[in-house]
Parts: structure tokens; C-alpha cells; sequence
């Protein structure tokens, strides 16, 4: 499990993943990734995670982050 504090533009808040067996937290720093913000806080191994990574899977079970191409402003909406 990965920890993570994540500016959604609106807030700082912490996200608790299963993502560490995929990826260096050092990886993730500084990356634009999309989340879902719009869930109820759920306790995962004692910590409070208040999101959810957005991520897709190939074929072979690879993680992917999903992120945009290019830069855009913390907060912004998928649509």
C-alpha cells in the first residue's frame, strides 16, 4: 500500500493505494494523475483515504496510471 497526498486544486488530501507493488513512490512525485474525489472516506489499514487512483490494466495484469498528455491546472474535470 502507497500513501499518497494528492493536490485535487481544491485540496491536499491522502489517498491510500495498492499500487506499491507497481510503482517507486519517488516515481509518482510531481505526476499529474487522475483520481476520483467523489467518494466516501474509507479506512485502509488505519489511515483514512478520502480518492482513488484512476488506473488501467493491459492484458498481461501492468498497472498504468491514467494522466493527461499535456499539463493541465490541478482539479481539472474528466469529461
Amino acid at each position: 500500500m502507497l500513501q499518497l497526498k494528492i493536490d485535487t486544486g481544491i485540496d491536499i488530501r491522502t489517498i491510500v493505494s495498492g499500487i506499491a507493488e507497481y510503482f517507486d513512490p519517488d516515481s509518482l512525485i510531481g505526476k499529474q494523475i487522475s483520481v476520483v474525489t467523489n467518494l466516501e472516506p474509507r479506512k485502509i489499514k488505519g489511515i483514512e483515504s478520502k480518492g482513488m487512483i484512476l488506473m488501467a490494466e493491459d492484458k498481461d495484469g501492468k498497472l498504468v496510471l491514467v494522466s493527461p498528455l499535456d499539463k493541465v491546472n490541478n482539479g481539472s474535470m474528466i469529461k
